[in-house]
């Protein structure tokens, strides 16, 4: 585990830039990490991004698509077009969690 300074903070980090420690994550932080990746939060990215907090403090691991569509009530296109390209990995990103299993 690498140390990161990200606005000002410094954070726990892997090779890839994900936090690792759950509790380092704070909603300024979100903000930093999701312009650094060009996305301007608005209240349907903090909806995708609260849930998948909530679903990793309670299961452990990060929430997949599929979970956050079925359990989150998010539609995937939806998704799609909050978090353009790679939702899972950008949304864990964001969310200062691990990349969900199967994430390239």
């Amino acid at each position: 585990m690498a140390l990161a300074t990200i606005a000002g903070t410094q954070v726990h980090v892997d090779d890839e830039g994900f936090l690792t420690e759950y509790d380092e994550w704070t909603e300024g932080l979100a903000q930093v990490l999701a312009a650094q990746i060009a996305i301007e939060l608005t209240e349907p990215h903090w909806k995708a991004i609260h849930f998948l907090r909530e679903d990793f403090k309670q299961h452990g691991e990060t929430a997949t698509i599929r979970r956050i569509t079925t359990v989150g009530g998010i539609p995937t296109k939806d998704l799609f077009t909050l978090f353009p390209k790679q939702p899972a990995k950008k949304m864990a990103y964001i969310a200062g969690l691990p990349k969900p299993r199967g994430c390239v």
